[in-house]
């Protein structure tokens, strides 16, 4: 087993975390069986400021756990059927998160959520052991591109073309 990355890894600016996940280990123990994938594409929403962000608009029951502690799961669903996976950053008090977007095969945040059945249950957990879904070190000198994140059209600028969505550069080689 790799090492589980440490709760103060998601303490600190939202960015910053989600470009280095890339390449970092999602872990999913379920009835006994561990899953692993490697994160290949991560968004940041980085602030109450960020039009982007689902706190911008203000605290509310759904975003209140956004206010929670790093480390903490942020689940919400999104046209009816599928489940986003975030993990909380920065200071407990100040939203921002990551959204994990993809892993090995599965590109887009609903296909591996569906994948992996990954609910609302997981909402305001902390990522560890006991829940049951953690972050593992993994690969080293993985070659990352930034880009505007995807579908944000409502957002004002700089916001929907900030460079918040970090992809693995599939030339990358595994050097883990």
């Amino acid at each position: 087993m790799a090492k589980m990355l440490p709760i103060s890894f998601f303490n600190r600016p939202s960015e910053i975390v989600a470009k280095e996940l890339i390449g970092k280990v999602l872990v999913y123990k379920k009835d006994g069986k561990m899953f692993r994938y490697v994160i290949n594409e991560t968004e940041a929403y980085v602030s109450a400021e960020d039009e982007a962000c689902h706190a911008f608009k203000g605290r509310t029951k759904r975003t209140e756990v956004l206010y929670e502690s790093p480390g903490t799961i942020y689940m919400y669903l999104i046209y009816g059927m599928y489940w986003m996976l975030n993990i909380v950053t920065l200071a407990k008090g100040v939203p921002a998160a990551v959204l994990i977007r993809g892993m090995d095969k599965f590109d887009g945040p609903g296909k591996l959520t569906r994948h992996l059945a990954i609910t609302g249950e997981f909402n305001t957990l902390l990522l560890g052991i006991k829940t049951g879904l953690w972050v593992e070190e993994g690969e080293t000198n993985v070659k990352i591109v930034a880009t505007p994140r995807i579908g944000i059209d409502y957002a004002g600028e700089p916001w929907k073309s900030a460079p918040l969505r970090f992809v693995r550069d599939p030339r990358t080689k595994n050097e883990s």
